[in-house]
């Protein structure tokens, strides 16, 4: 029960992920609507499993992805170094000055508390990474020359525009020609799709990627809105996530798609946007693996959980080559990462195993 993994002596690259890395703009414990500062992170649901690769885990990783050559480019560049992914395929656009042909992505989060759920108010639009097309990269030298392990990309990046779908099949495509585990997760976002055909093109775009895919990541609604999967008696309440309804989903999904090695999601019960039961289910050749539970889990900020969650599933993979440790990294990462502020992890690989082990929060002297 394993993946067919690349040897590492073969691959400078243990993973590389392509997507959109944004300014995140955080108004702390208040709203958009009322803020006079912001703290700036970076963020994006693709890049962010490569971050946690790398400053949680010390693997190598890289990121895929456009800016535009100003300084709102250079500062989101910044923050990608800081994290210790690799810059080499960040695409550099040129700036018209005003932003009339093409801008850098720019996301307002606000983080939720008790009875406030948490918002998201992107401004992408005419985005640099949106505007990614096939051809940008060389592919084969990237996966075939440079080697990669592992490989991530999602439905958030290829929701972006037509050719953020068609160099994400490109990508994938090379990815599994060189013999590169391909992750994606679904990541399914109304708001991304309402304006260029919804539930029928997201699910047109994501059906063809899926025929790629290794390890397949979401959760029950992402499967049914993102490859138009029905099973009964699954509940599409998103304040709760039922597991045996999630494995009636992925017995079902994994018929149509046998090329999927691992289906994986987090299971969360909302409580409130500040507390909620936090754990994870991974499927493996047959066989589902559970995490341990972790109940009402305080939440600081829950945007990046489930990113958080995928490079810790992708860690136990590259690691171990072990379902069991794999779905438990996940869950571990994921959940200290929703403890801190901003998309991205600031966990240490010995803090996720401790919480693996049961370790409590008692003060560390």
């Amino acid at each position: 029960m394993s993946l067919p993994l690349r040897d590492p002596s073969t691959c400078l690259y243990d993973q590389i992920s392509l997507g959109e890395v944004m300014l995140r703009l955080d108004p702390g414990e208040g709203r958009i609507r009322t803020a006079r500062h912001f703290t700036a992170w970076e963020g994006g649901g693709e890049y962010n499993t490569s971050r946690g690769l790398r400053k949680c885990f010390g693997l190598r990783t890289a990121v895929c992805t456009a800016l535009v050559d100003n300084e709102v480019g250079h500062l989101v560049e910044d923050f990608i170094m800081q994290g210790g992914v690799d810059t080499e395929f960040i695409k550099w656009r040129e700036d018209d000055g005003i932003g009339r042909s093409v801008r850098n992505g720019l996301n307002f989060t606000e983080r939720g508390f008790g009875i406030r759920g948490a918002v998201g108010n992107p401004d992408r639009g005419n985005s640099a990474a949106s505007q990614l097309k096939p051809g940008d990269y060389d592919w084969d030298h990237i996966f075939g020359q440079l080697g990669a392990r592992w490989f991530h990309t999602g439905g958030i990046f290829a929701a972006l525009s037509e050719s953020a779908a068609q160099i994400t099949i490109e990508a994938v495509t090379a990815a599994k020609k060189h013999g590169t585990i391909v992750s994606y997760d679904l990541n399914y976002r109304p708001s991304l799709w309402k304006s260029i055909g919804g539930l029928a093109k997201a699910r047109e775009v994501n059906r063809d990627i899926a025929k790629y895919v290794d390890v397949m990541i979401g959760n029950e609604e992402d499967f049914t809105a993102s490859l138009g999967f029905e099973v009964e008696g699954v509940d599409h309440n998103l304040s709760t996530i039922e597991t045996e309804a999630f494995k009636r989903m992925i017995e079902t999904a994994v018929k149509e798609f046998p090329n999927f090695k691992v289906a994986a999601t987090t299971l969360r019960r909302v409580i409130t946007a500040s507390r909620n039961d936090w754990s994870a289910i991974c499927w493996h050749d047959g066989a589902f693996y559970e995490s341990r539970k972790y109940p009402e889990l305080d939440i600081l900020d829950r945007v990046g959980g489930g990113d958080s969650f995928a490079s810790g599933l992708s860690f136990g993979f590259l690691s171990q080559n072990d379902p069991q440790a794999a779905v438990d990294y996940g869950a571990a990462h994921g959940a200290l990462a929703s403890t801190t502020p901003g998309d991205t992890s600031m966990a240490t690989r010995q803090e996720v195993e401790k919480l693996m082990k049961g370790g409590g929060a008692r003060v560390v002297r």
